[in-house]
């Protein structure tokens, strides 16, 4: 009977980067120990209508040779590969759950109010050989290392699971992404999104796994009593999730969204970055700021052509007289965009945006952001969130402002740089979002959306003038490139100084706006 917190990293692998975590060779200050072999049958129960899954716990009976053991979990999220779960074993005797075999009276209490007066029932197997090794350096770092090679099985349908996870049983957790480097062998790395229960349940669910699908920022798990450490770990969790998820996007797929949403979790993490620059080590984070600059610069390339074609060609095709066609000039520009996007993929693809990923894991689980004995620090650290926050707020908002108190007399290169610098604000505004109410949020959220909206087509409008950067197309195609560009240049300009007179109306309308986190 045990009852632990595991920290676990969790790796999706395929078959070939599974061989070679098999006999990767680690850095030489690591020992190995011999690898073992079992073969494990997990069974997974929930209540009939999944009460146990909606709460983020999982009740397994695992087979492991003659043994049965009961394992429940709560607090089975991923964030980055990595979870933090509470966990509870007993070893029963068969196949069914014994609940009455917990000695933790609080965790069964717990347990059985989720379960009510429902008996737990069968949802989904998982068949695994796992090979384990352990990990170890000089330093007193211990690792159990576990290669999973399976099935997950419900009814008479499979599919396969196959992942490495990287449970630390001493030492501090950013040894674990110097170990998972090893593993990877520059292959690009797949962070699991979700347990092996949870991939269980969607299977076993009829949710069949596709292409990966975009991901946007989604909510960051903070409250008005979290310090402000607490509230930066959260958010450079979520700016994680969101980069590295979308890596694989962009590298499998050809979904716009992909290096859309890509180059938005890289612009959120140096937006983190900057709002917190003050009570963090600053060279840490200045190479990890510098680096995803490099990545969101190239992913922007892609992302810009797909804007080309989305949004400044495609919606003037219906007022094109007969005699301009955009047909040649969107093919030249898709001919573009596939040049550009293997350019990106190469990149993506590369060690170096593992090592990248895994920097910032590291940076992010290990407080990375932290000055050998500076006090002053640790007391800004521990600070209130809505302490800081107000101030973040109010110093993103200032930036927007001196902008916006000349915007009658700014520049193109100025309505830039404010166009940016809104971009902040609402970031800073996402990231704290949740200690404020709600209702007070909204209403200056929608206006800096519509407001960032039109400063985004400004921009646009501006970009179409890349379309004459574009190399030049050959004989007829070119002639009817030429002509196409002219007009979707002047189409888009021709409304540009309605949509700039706009855009000062929402300006005036944002800065009236209650301030929410002004008390």
């Amino acid at each position: 009977m045990t009852e632990t917190f595991e920290t676990e990293l969790k790796l999706e692998l395929d078959q070939t980067s599974l061989k070679h975590a098999r006999s990767a060779e680690l850095p030489c200050r690591y020992s190995a120990g011999r690898p073992v072999t079992r073969n494990l049958r997990s069974i997974y129960f929930d209540t009939p209508d999944c009460r146990l899954r909606k709460a983020k716990w999982s009740l397994r009976v695992r087979k492991t040779g003659r043994d049965w053991v009961q394992t429940v979990k709560s607090g089975t999220g991923l964030s980055g590969g990595l979870s933090r779960p509470r966990e509870y074993e007993v070893r029963i005797s068969g196949p069914v759950p014994e609940l009455d075999r917990i000695e933790d009276e609080a965790l069964k209490s717990a347990l059985l109010r989720l379960i009510g007066t429902d008996k737990p029932v069968p949802q989904f197997e998982t068949v695994v050989r796992r090979t384990t090794k352990q990990i170890k350096d000089a330093g007193g770092t211990e690792i159990e290392l576990a290669l999973d090679d399976g099935q997950i099985v419900s009814g008479e349908r499979q599919c396969p699971i196959t992942e490495a996870e990287l449970e630390l049983k001493s030492g501090s957790v950013d040894v674990l992404y110097d170990v998972a480097k090893a593993l990877v062998n520059g292959s690009p790395v797949r962070f699991s999104q979700s347990s092996k229960a949870a991939r269980g349940y969607a299977f076993a669910a009829g949710e069949e796994s596709g292409p990966p699908m975009p991901k946007t920022a989604g909510n960051i798990e903070i409250s008005d009593g979290d310090t402000a450490e607490l509230a930066l770990r959260a958010i450079l969790r979520s700016c994680f999730d969101q980069i590295s998820h979308n890596r694989i996007v962009v590298l499998e797929t050809e979904d716009p969204e992909g290096p859309h949403q890509l180059r938005i979790g890289l612009r959120r993490l140096r937006s983190a970055f900057n709002v917190f620059r003050k009570i963090i080590d600053p060279a840490a984070s200045r190479n990890l700021d510098q680096r995803a600059r490099s990545i969101a610069a190239e992913v922007g390339n892609l992302r810009d052509l797909d804007v080309l074609i989305d949004e400044i060609i495609a919606p003037l095709e219906p007022e094109m007289p007969k005699s301009v066609t955009a047909d040649a000039l969107i093919s030249h520009i898709r001919d573009e965009r596939e040049k550009v996007r293997e350019s990106v993929r190469q990149m993506l693809g590369d060690p170096n945006t593992n090592d990248f990923l895994f920097d910032l894991a590291a940076y992010t689980e290990s407080r990375g952001w932290l000055t050998p004995q500076a006090i002053e620090q640790t007391v800004a650290l521990a600070r209130p969130i809505s302490f800081f926050a107000a101030k973040a707020l109010t110093k993103q908002w200032k930036a927007a402002s001196k902008y916006g108190r000349r915007i009658e007399e700014l520049t193109i290169e100025e309505r830039h740089e404010m166009r940016k610098a809104l971009k902040k604000l609402r970031y800073t505004v996402e990231f704290f979002r949740p200690i404020y109410k709600e209702k007070a949020v909204r209403p200056f959220l929608e206006k800096m959306k519509t407001l960032q909206d039109m400063f985004g087509y400004l921009n646009d409008v501006a970009m179409a003038e890349k379309l004459t950067g574009l190399p030049d197309a050959k004989g007829q195609k070119g002639a009817s490139v030429a002509l196409a560009t002219g007009f979707a240049i002047g189409w888009h300009e021709a409304r540009a100084t309605g949509a700039w007179s706009q855009a000062k109306q929402l300006w005036d309308r944002t800065s009236k706006a209650d301030k929410f986190w002004i008390k």
